[in-house]
């Protein structure tokens, strides 16, 4: 970065991103490779009971985290000097959200999961809720643009994460030592951040509640409460579904491909947070780059992506034959679909940040509420007739229905419909003007 001639703000901002990159590389990787011991180790089904309880979890976690934590970030750049205030009001109220959460967890697996073992299972986890608030310490890092002690953290409970479930494939443990060492991984992390912050920042003593601040944060926060569950809802719902609807050896066949998923998703993710900030500097100075750079930045996405995912689909078999092996050949099929889905990641993704750097992003909500229901629906009319094929099928309609067909249904976003349409179709012309997005 030394010798690009870029400036200043670029250069942080790319720093800032080579640490975040670093973590989820070695994260995702991690992550892929302990799974695929643990779910060899496990079999399809306890392996689709784990991933039942991560999603369950999950989406009562959106409700518990409340939209919060980009407000906090928010208030904290414009505010530095209330840092402690903003904190300590943010953090008593994930808490607060936390609890009831926690009691909805409780009131549901009690009246609904008839599996003993599962509800179990579905409690033990349920405490990394309660774990989860200490984020707040998280979201400081990411305000002051300092990545750098948050990836620290994240790799070393990667690191050991990986250690305790390789250590419990060797001791023979049964499945619910392995969603202990989930809850482990939460605790991890949470000592993790609120270490980093003390040794870095300052005591945590120092936080304090505002009455005043907490009703204008829920207020603030609960758009994006609405925006954050729909979309968690539909990125989770289809697990649930086939845990319930199926049976569970369906489910850890299907959470196989959906790993694979997660790590092409990342490729589109990482650009966006690159290049984002960069455009948003071009854009105050000159309108007129700005709208040549946002075309760049989207057909060059969407390019890297479709290649991703006509490799993915063609290698599909291999890929999950000479990982997880034969016992989980049935996701190679799944695979080949939902490799389909980076793309329409990728154009969503691109939009999302086109619409936040124009400050059109308050219509955002509605994509991910169509995307909800598009999930819901398509899934109760296909997942009996289709099976997990079916789901992979409507992960794939749900992302370009939410990301891509919504910005034509909305007419504040209709313009930036019509350059994912050009992205998809000559948008590959633009790779050779990748360089223009760094200058």
């Amino acid at each position: 970065m030394r010798r690009l001639d870029i400036s200043e703000n670029k250069k942080k901002a790319l720093n800032n991103m080579a640490w975040a990159v670093s973590g989820k590389i070695v994260s995702l990787t991690s992550v892929l490779v302990v799974g695929i011991i643990v779910a060899r180790y496990l079999g399809k089904e306890q392996y689709g009971i784990m991933n039942y309880v991560v999603s369950f979890v999950a989406i009562f976690q959106v409700f518990a985290d409340f939209g919060l934590d980009f407000i906090q970030i928010r208030e904290e750049s414009k505010n530095p000097a209330m840092r402690d205030k903003i904190i300590g009001t943010t953090f008593v109220l994930k808490v607060a959200f936390a609890l009831l959460a926690l009691v909805a967890i409780v009131l549901t697996v009690l009246f609904f999961e008839p599996d003993a073992s599962i509800r179990g299972y579905i409690l033990i986890y349920a405490v990394s809720v309660l774990l989860n608030t200490t984020w707040v310490s998280r979201n400081h890092f990411t305000s002051i643009v300092w990545n750098e002690y948050v990836v620290k953290t994240e790799i070393s409970r990667t690191l050991i994460g990986v250690a305790v479930k390789v250590a419990f494939v060797l001791l023979h443990l049964p499945l619910v030592w392995f969603i202990f060492s989930l809850l482990i991984d939460s605790l991890l992390l949470a000592v993790g951040y609120m270490s980093s912050y003390a040794r870095k920042i300052d005591s945590v003593r120092k936080w304090r509640f505002d009455k005043a601040l907490a009703a204008y944060m829920v207020g603030q926060s609960f758009p994006l409460l609405l925006s954050g569950a729909a979309i968690v809802v539909y990125n989770r719902i289809d697990q649930m579904m086939i845990g319930n609807m199926i049976d569970q050896s369906h489910l850890g066949v299907y959470s196989v491909a959906v790993r694979f998923t997660e790590l092409l998703v990342f490729v589109p993710t990482i650009i966006a947070q690159t290049i984002s900030p960069m455009l948003v500097e071009v854009r105050q100075k000159d309108e007129e780059r700005y709208e040549s750079l946002s075309r760049v930045f989207m057909n060059v996405t969407v390019a890297v992506c479709i290649v991703l995912a006509l490799l993915t689909c063609l290698l599909s078999y291999p890929i999950v034959r000479y990982t997880f092996g034969p016992t989980y050949i049935g996701a190679a099929s799944v695979l080949s679909i939902l490799a389909f889905k980076v793309i329409g990641d990728a154009l969503s993704q691109t939009s999302g940040q086109l619409m936040i750097i124009e400050g059109i992003q308050k219509y955002a909500s509605i994509r991910n509420v169509i995307g909800c229901v598009t999930c819901v629906v398509l899934n109760l009319l296909l997942i009996r007739r289709f099976g997990i094929h079916g789901v992979a099928y409507v992960a794939l309609i749900t992302i370009f229905v939410s990301g891509t067909l919504a910005d034509f249904l909305i007419p504040a976003y209709r313009h930036i419909f019509y350059k994912q349409m050009r992205a998809v179709t000559v948008g590959w012309m633009d790779i050779i003007h990748i360089k223009k997005l760094l200058k």
